[in-house]
């Protein structure tokens, strides 16, 4: 088997495995990994999960429910600082049944198996009590090179369960460039088999490259600015209002996303996800009525102060300038505090006010309001905190008939949409860059790179 290596920006990297038998296909399906298989009662309340025997972790231990059990009570610790924490929090108890994964909610929740399949959950062995950053899964590959920021070196795991299907290669390599331009040339000059979150500008001039070609798929990954709901002068909604139609979105589809993308509404869901609600109309670029907005807010006039890296999103930047231009068109002194790439995610991003920012999406809306706009979820970037919201959200969980959950996110939707911090301008295709020796690849809507999955799955084809 060839050595394979190819390059991410800013996505985790995984040697483990998750409970999977939520793990979604391309096609948005379930699928089955380390649980064969599921049940749930009737008000969908409780759920069994029957853990899949034969599989090891990395030191050689059998994995048991009782793996699943404690991974799971470990994210559920208030003190976890868990990103998955917020979904987690509706769940009232978990225990091993023989077999069997149990998991009682509260309330009923039909598309628990989807939140289970957060890329946080990764099932550990005594759930990484000890040490969580260990690396230590049940994953094709295991950790040989760990040098956070920089690289990280997996070798291939030789009792591996799904050896057929997964980990083709002996030895991958993840390299940190985020640098664009470094990526670009790394891929071009064949140093690397892929790289990720390929620069919407360079796109169709990099796709005619003899050796390589530019995979784009469309889904449900949004390019963000986001304020704090809870801070001045963003704790003003008729300021929120004034900055939201001031954004000219068509403008920053064509000139940013070079078509690579489609218009947002100021809300974190659009048609790739179930039970959308196409009717909700979509704000429109308007001076005018930003002009109105920003004097209703009595804003005194001093610099409003948006923070942007070029690692924030592929042509950050560029759309912030977009943006302060709109905006002065409004009146609106918008002002650009351009960040260092390095640091960014930790001193910038959920601390500050005002910054641009992206998301990846969720499988269904329940996670994607549970990660990022539940009253309590540690990743909620806006410091959106609404009783009535949060109320909706469990209301949603529990209705079973899906016209009535339609119309349930839909109020949400439109609550966010009309009140929140979030201003969302675009919706981002996932566009990637890979060599044309490169075998196994997928496209898939979940993620970047086959939702995370190309370095497990794809191989180099021989010469």
């Amino acid at each position: 088997m060839a050595e394979y290596k190819y390059t991410v920006v800013h996505v985790g990297v995984h040697t483990e495995e998750s409970l999977e038998p939520e793990r979604l296909d391309p096609n948005g399906e379930i699928e089955n990994r380390m649980a064969e298989s599921y049940e749930a009662s009737a008000d969908a309340k409780t759920w069994a999960f029957k853990i899949r025997k034969g599989i090891q972790f990395h030191n050689g231990k059998e994995m048991t429910p009782e793996d699943v059990l404690k991974t799971m009570q470990r994210h559920s610790d208030e003190n976890s600082q868990s990103g998955a924490l917020g979904i987690m929090r509706g769940i009232e108890n978990m225990k091993v049944d023989g077999d069997n994964f149990i998991v009682e909610l509260g309330v009923g929740n039909a598309d628990l198996p989807y939140l289970l399949a957060d890329y946080h959950l990764m099932i550990q062995p005594d759930g990484g009590m000890d040490n969580p950053g260990a690396g230590i899964g049940t994953g094709p590959y295991t950790l040989e090179v760990d040098e956070p920021g920089v690289r990280h070196g997996f070798k291939r795991n030789e009792n591996y369960w799904d050896a057929d299907n997964r980990g083709h290669t002996d030895y991958n390599e993840v390299l940190v460039l985020n640098d664009a331009t470094a990526r670009t040339a790394a891929l071009q000059s064949g140093q690397v088999n892929m790289i990720n979150r390929v620069d919407p500008k360079v796109a169709a001039l990099l796709d005619r490259a003899p050796n390589l070609t530019v995979k784009s798929v469309a889904g449900r990954g949004h390019y963000v600015f986001i304020a704090h709901v809870d801070t001045a002068p963003f704790d003003n909604n008729d300021l929120r209002l004034a900055l939201k139609y001031a954004i000219n979105r068509e403008e920053m589809v064509d000139k940013i996303l070079r078509g690579y993308g489609t218009i947002g509404n100021d809300m974190p869901i659009n048609g790739s996800y179930p039970l959308f609600d196409e009717s909700i109309p979509q704000r429109e670029h308007s001076i005018e009525k930003a002009k109105e907005h920003y004097a209703a807010s009595g804003h005194d006039g001093s610099p409003i102060i948006l923070r942007v890296a070029d690692g924030a999103f592929p042509g950050a930047v560029d759309a912030a300038s977009l943006f302060q231009e709109s905006a002065k068109a409004a009146g609106i002194p918008l002002e650009i505090k351009r960040e260092p790439n390095d640091g960014y995610w930790s001193e910038v991003w959920n601390k500050q006010p005002f910054c641009a920012s992206y998301w990846g999406g969720r499988p269904v809306q329940d996670q994607m309001y549970s990660t990022a706009y539940l009253s309590t979820a540690d990743w909620n970037d806006t410091r959106w905190k609404r009783p009535e919201f949060d109320e909706m959200l469990l209301s949603a969980r529990a209705e079973l008939d899906e016209a009535k959950r339609k119309e349930t996110y839909s109020k949400m939707g439109q609550m966010i949409r009309d009140e929140g911090g979030l201003i969302l301008p675009m919706f981002n295709d996932f566009v990637d860059g890979v060599a044309n020796n490169v075998g196994g690849w997928v496209e898939d809507p979940n993620a970047e790179l086959s939702n995370n999955k190309a370095g497990i799955k794809c191989w180099v084809k021989d010469a």
